[in-house]
């Protein structure tokens, strides 16, 4: 009979791309747990009032990272909600007192949905959290952490031959400088990079603070070589376009740039291009393709 119609089951979880040992989705999992505590509370913040500008503009970071890092894990559904959800946060802040919608209830479902497409379950917020105080640079991650590959003899690196110059040959003493410099302020996709150019040899650095890193990036001594610098666009206390903007007066032609960002549309790629940028990688980033294109961009073999 019509009425003892079973549910059809819900489909199987998205399998994770093949290059991702099952180790990091794990910790991605766990992170998106967490992440989604945050979401969570952020939501009930704005069901007691949804004008509050400081919960919007955490709500807006939070969703930004979840529209980058999740496809990459291989959740591209999830993705494009928190890419329909970031947009419509963005409308919220530019517009903070308008009450054309329940946010709060919005905020809520989104939640509960992105748990259901990550497979994740959403833990409880009993009460709001706090609002949030605003942090110092100071306690945000400021080192960069270099990260050497297994000790193997390293062999001597073709000449790098770029579209911007005469060919650049190491020297022994280049050995010691990083191939590839990331900037992301993404824990989950810093992790996800980290774990690429670690299992394919490459010297890295990395940093999660804009201001920390064009610091660093001018004092950096690259022995004549030219590092490969993968710049995020969106990026706390300084964004990309500004650091390769003030790379580009002081220091001109040391990093070759290529920037990363959720925007891939055709006039965000031009601005890039036009600003200095080699290429453009688009969030959610493919590690497979990115190795590939980085293996073209550093040259070499790997």
């Amino acid at each position: 009979m019509p009425g003892d119609a079973t549910p059809p089951p819900p489909p199987p979880p998205p399998l994770p791309p093949p290059e991702l040992p099952p180790g990091l989705l794990a910790e991605y999992l766990e992170s998106a747990r967490a992440q989604l505590g945050v979401l969570a509370g952020l939501a009930e913040r704005l069901v007691a009032a949804g004008g509050d500008r400081e919960a919007l503009d955490a709500l807006r970071r939070e969703t930004h990272k979840v529209h980058g890092s999740a496809g990459s894990y291989g959740f591209m559904e999830a993705s494009r909600l928190a890419a329909g959800m970031e947009a419509t946060v963005k409308d919220w802040v530019a517009r903070p007192n308008a009450a054309d919608v329940e946010r709060g209830s919005l905020a809520r479902w989104f939640v509960k949905r992105l748990g259901e497409l990550l497979g994740v379950e959403v833990p409880e917020t009993s009460v709001p959290p706090p609002r949030p105080t605003p942090r110092p640079p100071a306690k945000v991650p400021q080192r960069p952490v270099y990260r050497r590959p297994p000790p193997s003899p390293l062999p001597q690196k073709p000449a790098d031959r770029s579209s911007n110059g005469p060919p650049v040959v190491a020297s022994g003493a280049a050995l010691d400088v990083p191939e590839v410099i990331y900037v992301e302020d993404d824990a989950a996709l810093a992790e996800l990079l980290e774990y690429g150019l670690r299992a394919h040899g490459y010297r890295f650095l990395a940093y999660r603070n804009g201001r920390e890193a064009l610091r660093e990036l001018l004092a950096l001594d690259v022995r004549g070589t030219r590092p490969l610098l993968l710049l995020d666009v969106d990026l706390p206390a300084l964004d990309g376009y500004s650091i390769l903007d003030a790379l580009e007066r002081a220091r001109p032609g040391t990093y070759r740039v290529v920037f990363t960002t959720v925007h891939g549309t055709e006039e965000e790629q031009l601005r890039g291009l036009e600003a200095g940028a080699l290429d453009y990688l688009v969030k959610p980033i493919s590690l497979r393709v990115a190795l590939e294109k980085i293996k073209r961009w550093v040259g070499g073999g790997r």
